[in-house]
């Protein structure tokens, strides 16, 4: 490799660094054959980008080169997050409090989360490493319970199969934000070099290793059984005949779903075999994610209409989102509940339950926190309930974090959510947990069928005639182009001219009243133009609010290839005119798709149905 001739300068001093500092004989090999093909364009995707660390940790692709998920690429990113962790806790004292590592069920995933765990070790840092696959809350959840420095778990949700990640929580047990992120991109770079002890995983034998998993476990569903009412749990779920069907979507969920519903007293729920244990393959769902729909939902349907189950749970493959879907008994009809239903369903549940296990308490120290592209039907409840509604940047890193504060100033969060299917129902776990959801979304249901006699579907009916109705309408379009992506948000940001936003949409029928722009920082609904929440220029995100009171944002994902769309119309309590304003909601959407994105212009797929 002494004599390249890739035209590059730098291309050839990054294939060199990758012979030299990778040991893994697989990606080593498929680097050394684009060099042997010359395949200059290939190796300069590969290598000259690097996969970045941010907020979200690292999520991307396995395969060879420094933009890929990989032995090489995790090894530098475990020496970064060590020389920042001994950075923020110089004190060996602090050290020995150590750090913990969970894996899911993809490839590669088991051995990223031991060569990290190996490089801590040589470091004399105590490691918790759970011995098998883990839902994602359970790393959080050990943080906390054990006051690790930070943990990590390895996973790349409900991402395509041959995608992996690396999802970091600091010390307080909640994601990583601002100024942690950029520090520990900064000493990944610093520390780029393979140390002569990082490929060597033999201290996996240390005494400074242990598997927290059997203790974790009992700890966590001790804690789940404080928050479900127990007067619910020996009566309701005792006597209630509601079966449910659940998928792990080929994930880690099953055992802890199981366990779960075994704490709160419910019936055991009827596993998809087919996609009951992990499989890195996925082999049964084109994209294993409950947020798809019905599509993701083929096989637990089939399972339900032959059991005569008429609620579905579903957990993404690391089990920390939970989506549901029930039968309409009369028509035969399957509803996917969305993530802004959900949100309210257990929204009020959490305050129903809170006010049973304290009938004495006031509610004014009480907070429900939903993201700023999810509905704002929990401002509207709790308005009327008289508890404190949070609006957060989109992400539970954002939600996790305000939960701390709020929680060390003696401040109680009830409930946390995002539309992405993402439910924090207590302070046990600071991020998305989809299991303690499930089991609170199954006793919810029995609940409200056995004292109510109401479907889920009719108690979302009672919600939105007592704050109002809600109407949302939320989807993405696909675009593996990141300059097509950047061209449109730029058109929408110079509409008629440099630094105009559009006024009006579907032809001047709805006029803008405020635009915030949190790429850029704009903001006109602030006295002096600038947005309060957190400015990110590595992400586009722009949202409109109309006169008519329809908010819409644009966003790009943090993790995949998609521009997503969020609008939501609110009614008032008394307003019964549904249709009319769905009817508005689809106009609206419609048009700002057309007018916006123009999807047929840049060529954008659509969501698949």
């Amino acid at each position: 490799m002494d004599n390249l001739n890739s035209g590059s300068q730098e291309l050839n001093g990054k294939i060199s660094e990758w012979m030299q500092w990778d040991k893994n004989e697989t990606t080593l090999e498929e680097i050394r054959k684009l060099v042997n093909d010359s395949e200059w364009e290939n190796l300069k995707l590969l290598l000259l980008t690097r996969l970045s660390f941010g907020t979200a940790g690292l999520r991307g692709a396995m395969r060879a080169g420094f933009n890929g998920m990989n032995e090489l690429v995790v090894l530098q990113t475990a020496q970064g997050l060590l020389k920042y962790v001994q950075k923020c806790y110089p004190n060996v004292e602090d050290q020995k409090r150590g750090v913990v590592f969970g894996y899911d069920g993809r490839y590669q995933s088991k051995r990223f989360a031991e060569i990290s765990a190996s490089i801590f070790l040589h470091a004399d840092i105590p490691v918790y490493l759970y011995g098998k696959t883990v839902a994602t809350p359970m790393v959080p959840f050990a943080v906390l319970e054990k006051k690790c420095l930070a943990g990590v778990m390895v996973t790349a949700s409900h991402n395509p199969k041959n995608d992996n990640g690396y999802k970091v929580y600091w010390t307080n047990s909640a994601q990583i934000i601002s100024p942690h992120d950029k520090g520990i991109q900064e000493s990944i770079l610093q520390n780029l070099v393979p140390w002569p002890t990082s490929w060597n995983v033999d201290k996996l034998d240390s005494p400074l290793l242990s598997d927290p998993y059997d203790e974790m476990v009992q700890l966590y569903f001790e804690k789940l059984s404080r928050v479900i009412p127990k007067s619910l749990i020996n009566d309701c779920n005792a006597k209630s005949k509601v079966q449910f069907v659940y998928t792990a979507m080929h994930g880690v969920g099953w055992p802890f779903v199981e366990q779960g519903f075994a704490t709160a007293g419910l019936k055991p729920p009827l596993a998809v075999k087919e996609q009951r244990d992990p499989d890195p393959e996925f082999p049964t769902v084109q994209f294993p994610n409950p947020e798809e729909g019905k599509s993701s939902l083929v096989l637990s349907i089939k399972l339900a209409n032959e059991t005569n189950c008429n609620v579905i749970l579903a957990n993404d493959p690391d089990a920390d989102r939970l989506a549901c879907a029930e039968k309409n008994p009369h028509t035969g009809e399957w509803k996917v509940f969305t993530g802004n239903e959900l949100g309210a369903l257990l929204g009020w549940w959490s305050i129903f339950c809170y006010r049973r296990d304290h009938p004495k308490a006031n509610l004014n120290d009480c907070y429900l926190l939903a993201s700023t592209v999810s509905s704002k039907m929990l401002a509207a409840v709790a308005k009327i309930e008289g508890l404190h509604f949070i609006e957060t940047l989109t992400g539970f890193k954002w939600m996790g974090n305000k939960s701390v504060e709020l929680i060390e100033k003696g401040k109680t969060v009830l409930f946390a959510f995002e539309e992405a299917i993402g439910f924090m129902f207590s302070p046990t776990v600071l991020d998305k947990d989809g299991v303690s959801a499930a089991c609170h979304l199954a006793t919810m249901t029995c609940y409200i069928r056995q004292e109510e006699n109401k479907s889920l579907t009719e108690k979302l009916e009672d919600l939105y005639r007592t704050y109002g109705f809600h109407y949302t309408i939320t989807s993405y379009f696909l675009c593996y182009d990141p300059e097509v992506i950047v061209k449109i948000f730029e058109r929408i940001r110079n509409f008629t001219g440099e630094n105009t936003y559009p006024t009006a949409v579907v032809d001047g029928k709805y006029e803008v009243k405020h635009v915030r722009d949190l790429t850029t920082g704009f903001d006109t609904s602030q006295s002096d133009g600038k947005a309060i929440f957190p400015v990110s220029r590595s992400s586009q995100m722009i949202t409109f609010t109309f006169k008519n009171g329809t908010v819409v944002t644009l966003r790009t994902s943090g993790t995949e290839p998609k521009i997503k769309y969020y609008a939501e119309m609110c009614a008032e309590p008394n307003q019964s005119d549904w249709s009319g304003l769905k009817k508005t909601l689809s106009e609206m959407v419609e048009g700002i798709v057309l007018e916006l994105l123009q999807p047929a212009k840049y060529n954008l797929i659509p969501k698949p149905e």
